[in-house]
């Protein structure tokens, strides 16, 4: 479930690098050799994730350096609770601090975001799938916090499933030439069919796609959908997709639901890191 570490290591130097940039000023105050043990905290209820970037970050700076976790990768948190035990070089732990925390905060909100959607829909068999609205260079951490969470991945890019939105269609002459072409060119990959009617929809099942997104269609259009496909396709909702209305939504029978706001409006969890004193 968790990236490649190479992945994670780049991300993580990359991060390093733009904070450090010629040396860490503040922290060149510490004798190098000297020790400190520090707590890693939390000030909100969540769920944690973003474990391997945290320990990428301290382990770069010092591969000495020991993180001993209190929770699990995807536990949920409370506020004021103990994360973490770490001891290390004390210039590396001030030094890989923030770039820890900002990779765990803006990941355990992922995942926390992620949680709260999920556990809305439980009550239907109804899936939450994240979308391409990633901060750059980071989509595959972002992908993997949402599967932590209980979410699902829509499509990692542009290359592992055929999206045929409004301009494709465009371009291609429609529904059924812009399927064929799919099927003819990649035969392997999906296809889905963004829609905006109902009309659109039954094109896109006698198109012959496997999956149809209704793009900001009412509830009873929805409804509508999901007795006309009756099986045919996978139905996936997006647009519009708010907490107080994802309920109503899964009511309908869709068979997943796509939220933006998994990853691009993204409240960072609020964590601290606290140093020991004598």
């Amino acid at each position: 479930m968790i990236p490649d570490y190479r992945q994670i290591e780049a991300e993580v130097a990359a991060a390093l690098a733009e904070d450090l940039g010629h040396g860490d000023a503040s922290a060149e105050l510490i004798d190098r050799e000297q020790t400190s043990v520090a707590w890693l905290l939390c000030r909100d209820p969540g769920v944690i994730a973003g474990q391997a970037w945290a320990n990428a970050a301290f382990h770069c700076l010092d591969p000495t350096c020991r993180v001993d976790w209190q929770v699990s990768e995807g536990q949920a948190i409370s506020a004021g609770q103990q994360l973490a035990r770490i001891e290390g070089r004390s210039h590396a732990l001030l030094s890989a601090e923030r770039t820890a925390l900002n990779f765990l905060q803006l990941l355990s909100g992922v995942a926390t975001t992620t949680r709260r959607y999920v556990e809305a829909v439980s009550d239907w068999p109804c899936r939450i799938l994240d979308t391409r609205k990633t901060l750059p260079g980071l989509r595959l951490a972002q992908k993997y916090a949402v599967r932590i969470g209980g979410g699902h991945n829509h499509r990692l890019g542009l290359h592992d499933l055929i999206m045929l939105k409004e301009n494709h269609l465009a371009a291609a002459g429609g529904i059924g030439p812009a399927v064929a072409a799919a099927r003819k060119r990649w035969p392997t990959l999906m296809v889905e069919v963004e829609t905006e009617s109902l009309d659109q929809v039954e094109q896109a099942v006698a198109a012959g796609a496997d999956r149809i997104m209704l793009d900001n269609f009412s509830l009873e259009a929805m409804r509508e959908a999901v007795k006309r496909v009756d099986g045919r396709a996978v139905l996936e909702a997006s647009g519009g997709v708010e907490p107080d209305r994802i309920q109503s939504i899964a009511a309908t029978g869709v068979n997943d639901i796509s939220v933006g706001n998994l990853t691009k409006t993204v409240q960072p969890l609020d964590l601290s890191l606290r140093f020991e004193t004598a």
